[in-house]
């Protein structure tokens, strides 16, 4: 994939960034947005990304470009294959003239969800208030770049530090990308089969949209799914038929509330940190027409867990469906399934918030960060940061300030200055 010549310049001045002391942002004369944005080898970089579409299952591109980027900025760059309907990778990289293994990885994702969104920008009379839109400018290669720049930075400033990015696909959708790195044993060995690339990570950089607070923790998931069985026949003669949809109402109508009823009366654990488990029925199909009963009836649903193990919440699940349908065989609740047919869930996940200097949040929404596997013998430090809000991903006007962006660079370099002198 070529590079347009906007992206050539910001390579130009990345590399003499590294030898020299930066200029400022918004050193141009020109004060529109685009010069404001081409003038930043930052920002240009970020347009970049986000000007790429990358829906799930859509990444070849932007990797092509990230791989590109990298390289050539002395990085060893791997493209690592990840299965799915087209072809595409996780970009995982490392400074090619670093001198020891990696142990500090920063990671996010390069997809994104549909529709893809053009990159935009509304100039402010203050730079920093400068509004970004586009699909992904915010969730989360808002991260990506201010990751990239972050590394580049401490690199150009501590050539010898051990950091290594990992920017996976399929976060929006399966998380096949960051389970694709975890199970591989030379990018990710475990301390019993060690690789000749990295020993083993001792602290990890997760960047999503946090508002540039540090999440000590998310909640976790279980999906499932119910399907009822029932026997069509005509509305004006519904005694000859079985109404699926009948069936299944009650037992929705429990779920639905799950989440508020207390653990001894059968509903889902809260927490002190996460405040109550979740509920969210997303999608409901039922019968063919109005003159039908219905033959068959469906239903998604999704659980952010506050508390306990995706098993337990299983038999809560089990035990509300079964009670509200008089333990109807028609009945069935089929839970997601994992790698290798496992559970599809996940429990809370507690991160670190050691780090001083951020404002401290928890958040609702799931991430790669248990698609990830850490060993414990390498008393590895997991954080959560990263710039944008969360309210705006995924919908028509995502959006992100350049203040923002700027204040991430900070943060990610804050972060692993950090994990540097933990090592040393």
């Amino acid at each position: 994939m070529k590079l347009s010549i906007l992206a050539a310049l910001a390579l130009v001045s990345f590399s003499t960034a590294s030898t020299e002391q930066q200029s400022p942002l918004f050193s141009h004369a020109d004060r529109s947005p685009k010069s404001i944005i081409d003038a930043s080898p930052f920002l240009s970089l970020h347009r970049d990304l986000v000007s790429i579409p990358s829906v799930s299952g859509n990444e070849s591109a932007v990797g092509e470009f990230l791989a590109t980027f990298l390289e050539s900025h002395n990085f060893n760059v791997i493209k690592q294959p990840v299965e799915g309907r087209t072809s595409r990778f996780n970009v995982f990289a490392y400074p090619s003239s670093a001198p020891s293994k990696p142990s500090i990885l920063l990671t996010s994702h390069i997809d994104t969800v549909p529709p893809f969104i053009p990159y935009s920008v509304q100039y402010s009379d203050n730079d920093s208030d400068i509004v970004i839109s586009g699909r992904g400018c915010d969730d989360a290669k808002g991260s990506v770049a201010a990751q990239v720049v972050a590394a580049l930075e401490t690199l150009a400033e501590n050539p010898s530090a051990p950091l290594a990015l990992l920017f996976v696909v399929s976060e929006e959708v399966s998380g096949a990308g960051m389970r694709a790195f975890s199970s591989n044993t030379t990018l990710n060995p475990s301390p019993d089969s060690p690789s000749s690339l990295v020993d083993g990570y001792k602290t990890i950089i997760f960047g999503e949209p946090t508002d540039l607070a540090l999440v000590s923790g998310h909640k976790g998931m279980l999906l499932f799914h119910v399907h009822v069985t029932g026997k069509s026949s005509h509305s004006g003669y519904p005694w000859l038929g079985e109404s699926a949809l009948s069936t299944i109402l009650p037992a929705l109508s429990v779920i639905d509330k799950l989440g508020d009823i207390p653990v001894e009366k059968g509903g889902l654990p809260s927490s002190d940190k996460y405040g109550r488990t979740t509920v969210n029925i997303g999608r409901v199909e039922a019968g063919v027409a109005a003159n039908v009963v219905p033959a068959a009836a469906d239903a998604d649903v999704a659980v952010r867990l506050a508390a306990g193990t995706p098993e337990e919440a299983m038999d809560i699940v089990l035990a509300a469906v079964a009670n509200a349908t008089g333990d109807n065989p028609h009945v069935v609740v089929k839970f997601a399934e994992g790698p290798n047919g496992g559970v599809g869930g996940y429990a809370p996940q507690d991160l670190d918030t050691d780090v001083p200097g951020f404002e401290i949040t928890t958040v609702n929404y799931g991430t790669d960060v248990p698609n990830l596997k850490v060993y414990e013998e390498n008393d590895v430090k997991r954080y959560l940061y990263g710039p944008g809000s969360i309210h705006v991903a995924h919908g028509d006007h995502e959006s992100i300030t350049v203040a923002q962006l700027e204040e991430a660079v900070k943060g990610y370099k804050k972060l692993i200055t950090a994990a540097l002198e933990r090592l040393y």
